[in-house]
């Protein structure tokens, strides 16, 4: 779950890392008021949408002008922006940040994330500021400091002055800079994030740090113990057929096939996939219901799958572990019924009582068609979605 910058910068003051004076807007007039609050000589207006790349877009405005703010204001509620980061439709723009600015001597991009692969929680520190870190890390990797915290000791201050002095940070900075790391290591093992981005961290001309931006990535899967941080979750911002599919404990992605495809683990349905492609088809989806599949969530996903108007057949490759196969089977059954699926649908099951769940969908009177193997289910629905008789 991704937060606005706004609500970011809120965590940050929470932690003690400094940030810019401002406060978020909902209207015209809201913006016009806070604008006047702030009793700034500049003043900066962003959209606050879910995406990087905002000032491409048009959706950051610096001004002196209170009725350029408010001209920019109308222009940007409402609207949809469109960023190097979104698709061609953009995002919906509902809230503004109008924050005072400041004078900028230099620009670093500071930060924190899970590594998964050396299961530490990991610093990513580069004096290229300002700019897309993953262009940075193409281009010019050297510019990309890493420093991995112990799971144990945790973050430890020489690391962060090790830090400080290769930014050539000096005098308080390095000092300054080991509070902001240790506050951003604190923030992201407590409130479960999975990401913590400030680009840019600004030095002042006066020598003071500042986020000047803020991203935060929160772990799904921990929103269960930070209700207050779950309701800060703008659906607004996500795919509706991903976040419908979220509420289901469905995994659930759009693609631009026309190939439905309903799989149980995410391994099992990247080579469903694969295999749909290898036999000259197109997957529409990815969508993994997880191991404990159920009837109801069966449903859910037909119903996912079906509202997609470019699906012309369907592929069900379940693995029946925890499972049972005659249970899949009847789930199957029961959603085809409910849902009223109109195009093939070709069943693929394997594992605890595969045969009783076969000749359930044999004797089911639906137009399902059943494969014995992966393959066989693959090629059965590529045809399918042709209009080969199988």
């Amino acid at each position: 779950m991704n937060l606005h910058e706004y609500q970011a910068k809120e965590l940050f003051r929470e932690y003690g890392i400094p940030v810019p004076i401002g406060t978020v807007a909902h209207s015209i007039d809201g913006v016009v008021e806070e604008a006047k609050k702030l009793d700034c000589n500049r003043c900066v207006l962003k959209a606050q949408v879910h995406a990087g790349g905002r000032g491409k877009g048009g959706g950051v405005v610096v001004s002196d002008d209170v009725e350029v703010m408010k001209e920019a204001a109308g222009r940007l509620l409402g609207s949809y922006l469109v960023t190097p980061q979104t698709d061609k439709q953009g995002l919906p723009v509902h809230s503004l940040l109008v924050e005072t600015t400041l004078d900028i001597a230099r620009e670093l991009y500071l930060g924190v994330l899970v590594d998964r692969s050396t299961r530490r929680v990991v610093f990513m520190v580069s004096s290229a500021g300002g700019m897309d870190i993953e262009a940075v890390a193409s281009q010019t990797p050297e510019k990309i400091l890493t420093v991995a915290a112990d799971p144990v000791a945790g973050l430890q201050p020489y690391q962060c002055r090790q830090i400080a002095y290769a930014l050539g940070l000096e005098g308080k900075q390095p000092r300054a800079l080991t509070a902001i790391m240790s506050a951003l290591f604190a923030m992201i093992t407590e409130k479960d994030a999975s990401l913590i981005e400030i680009n840019p961290l600004i030095v002042t001309n006066d020598g003071q740090l500042v986020a000047l931006d803020a991203k935060i990535n929160l772990d799904d899967n921990a929103l269960y113990r930070h209700p207050d941080l779950a309701q800060l979750r703008d659906a607004s911002q996500e795919n509706d057929k991903e976040y419908q599919a979220s509420q289901f404990d469905l995994n659930y992605i759009s693609l631009d096939g026309d190939i439905g495809c309903m799989v149980n683990g995410a391994g099992l349905a990247m080579a469903t996939m694969d295999l749909i492609k290898l036999h000259g088809g197109e997957p529409a989806n990815f969508l993994d219901v997880g191991g404990g599949t159920t009837a109801d969530r069966v449903a859910e996903a037909f119903k996912l799958i079906v509202s997609e108007s470019r699906v012309k057949a369907i592929l069900v490759n379940i693995f029946g572990g925890i499972v049972r196969c005659d249970l899949i089977a009847e789930g199957v059954i029961e959603a085809v019924k409910e849902v009223g699926v109109d195009i093939p649908v070709v069943v693929r099951l394997e594992g605890t009582n595969v045969q009783a769940g076969r000749d359930m969908l044999l004797n089911s009177g639906l137009s399902i068609i059943s494969a014995e193997t992966l393959d066989e289910g693959a090629r059965m629905v590529v045809s399918a979605s042709t209009g080969e008789n199988l």
